[in-house]
């Protein structure tokens, strides 16, 4: 019997870095990568099993969180309440000035301060801002929903004279070109996917691909030895997100300290508005463990005494440190 191949959702269009993120998670798994108009559109394949994963922006090295991420884990409204991270991917991300095909022959030096508009995702202008104020100081900017969607929008444009920030990828896929290359503040600029299953999905209950955890539920070959010492060096991170009562003194104190008093290791915090009262927030903290006997459920222990001394907290998944690994 021929198994079906798994369906991994990526924000699209085709030519993404979320795209190039997905194909190269997966590159050793038998998967159809399907691009979704929207961060929210593929988080709902997931929770209704359209798709076995989703392959979703997290944070940039040079621009910060993606909000669109957060307030998709916040699920104020309770849509996505299956949907868990089960790994994690770092793509280093090099951006790339675009124009129409033979505009500018001689690359950058040739350029003739024509261009009037630019497009990319609003998460590349902070990535590539030395590079813009130095050659495109007072361009019209304009968000869309990808860079490839900006790569897309130049090479149909007939009339005006635009760029858009995309990699070489995009470039290639939708027939444009390089003004300038490698036009991001930092070298080492690089964005962390996470991976997104649905924890009730039969079809990934039973596999363990190279970017997950296993568990006590999924445990290392008997005999294997030198798997099993490589599982317990490996860190694990978890998400975690809750509430507080903010009218409470010191009620963000005593959140923290449950994280330390069972050994747990804070790596970052986050925060999006609540929306139910002004000012007032969910918080993410993810932390990380080395894995041992001692601390094997320390993450259940933590959410036990979190539940005491928040108004709600959740667990948003466990799953293998990557840092070092694919940087």
């Amino acid at each position: 019997m021929t198994l079906q191949k798994l369906k991994v959702a990526f924000l699209g269009p085709l030519a993404s870095f979320s795209h190039q993120a997905a194909a190269e998670s997966f590159k050793k798994a038998s998967a159809d990568l399907l691009p979704h108009v929207s961060f929210s559109d593929a988080f709902a394949s997931v929770q209704k099993q359209e798709a076995d994963y989703a392959v979703i922006p997290f944070e940039n090295s040079t621009n910060g969180s993606v909000v669109q991420t957060l307030d998709l884990l916040s699920d104020r409204n309770n849509q996505y309440k299956d949907v868990k991270v089960c790994g994690e991917y770092y793509l280093t991300v090099h951006h790339c000035l675009l124009v129409h095909k033979n505009s500018y022959p001689n690359g950058l030096p040739s350029y003739d301060g024509k261009i009037t508009k630019l497009y990319t995702h609003p998460q590349a202008w902070g990535q590539c801002e030395k590079f813009l104020n130095e050659y495109f100081k007072g361009v019209e900017r304009q968000d869309v929903s990808s860079t490839s969607k900006g790569a897309e929008i130049v090479s149909k444009e007939k009339d005006e004279c635009v760029g858009a920030i995309a990699s070489h990828f995009a470039a290639e896929y939708h027939g444009v070109d390089a003004l300038a290359s490698n036009i991001e503040d930092r070298a080492d600029n690089t964005t962390r996917f996470l991976i997104f299953r649905n924890i009730h999905a039969d079809r990934t209950a039973g596999t363990t691909l190279d970017f997950e955890s296993s568990s006590s539920q999924t445990p290392i070959p008997n005999g294997d030895s030198k798997s099993a010492e490589k599982e317990k060096e490996t860190t694990r991170k978890t998400l975690i997100s809750f509430s507080i009562d903010h009218s409470s003194p010191g009620a963000l104190a005593n959140a923290l300290l449950i994280f330390k008093a069972h050994g747990l290791n804070l790596t970052s915090i986050n925060t999006r508005p609540s929306l139910r009262r002004a000012w007032q927030y969910i918080f993410f903290v993810e932390c990380g463990r080395k894995v041992s006997v001692e601390n094997d459920d320390a993450v259940m222990k933590a959410l036990n005494d979190l539940r005491d001394v928040t108004e709600s907290c959740r667990d948003l998944g466990t799953w293998k440190d990557q840092l070092g690994v694919s940087i």
